[in-house]
């Protein structure tokens, strides 16, 4: 994982997450580092990864159980969510780019339609 200045490594963590689950790389139920593993293997702040987990645990991405490791939700509504969100996320970035560029909306839909065939 490589981190910006741009924006709280906190946020960074938890946006790592939501990509993971995403792409199927952390399945639902799946467990996950401890929050000492993490801190260790991302050479960050054991506080940082506590305030990430903490944060993921009220946007319901992930559950603790008592001395038990942590997992990823097993909530389809919620997985579906973030994915949601990443697709709108990167959607809207896209968007404002191209918007500086003036390009019509007819030529960019169909220059989306040939990138993505041409990479799957």
């Amino acid at each position: 994982m490589n981190f910006n200045h741009r924006e709280p490594v906190y946020v960074q963590v938890i946006r790592h997450f939501k990509e993971q689950i995403a792409t199927g790389r952390l399945e639902s139920g799946q467990e996950i580092p401890s929050r000492r593993d993490l801190a260790n293997k991302l050479k960050i702040n054991p506080n940082t990864v506590q305030r990430a987990y903490k944060e993921m645990e009220e946007q319901g991405l992930i559950y603790t159980e008592r001395n038990v490791p942590s997992r990823i939700t097993k909530d389809e509504k919620v997985l579906r969510e973030v994915r949601e969100e990443l697709i709108l996320n990167a959607v809207e970035s896209f968007i404002t780019s191209i918007r500086s560029i003036q390009v019509p909306l007819d030529d960019v839909l169909e220059l989306v339609k040939q990138k993505y065939k041409n990479e799957q």
